[in-house]
């Protein structure tokens, strides 16, 4: 199926709404690593400050938003997936109950 064709108007507009997604997603890594979102209670769908755009964490691969937790690195993410049977493309939104629920436990494990 072709890319349909867009006015330079609404590729303007497209990449701008790009733009501010990926930001959104740095600052949600960054408030993440600095402590001030838990990523337990975004698998909660508490989203917090984020409430405004629930699509964007939703959107957001978990295999990055391990990362962002403090202490936690590509490959021991990438382990704590393979446990929690969560596949590395996954995004948070697709998540199911019981594999929210692993990941919890895991990280609870993990962090104490």
């Amino acid at each position: 199926m072709p890319l349909p064709t867009l006015t330079p108007e609404q590729r303007t507009q497209a990449l701008e709404k790009a733009a501010q997604a990926r930001q959104l997603r740095a600052k949600l890594k960054a408030d993440i690593a600095a402590g001030k979102v838990s990523l337990p209670s975004l698998m909660e769908d508490e989203f917090g400050p984020y409430a405004d755009t629930p699509e964007i964490v939703n959107k957001t691969k978990v295999l990055q938003l391990l990362q962002a937790v403090k202490g936690i690195g590509t490959v021991k993410a990438e382990t704590l997936m393979a446990q929690c049977n969560i596949a590395e493309n996954r995004r948070l939104g697709g998540l199911g109950q019981d594999q929210r629920r692993r990941l919890k436990q895991a990280l609870e494990e993990l962090h104490g």
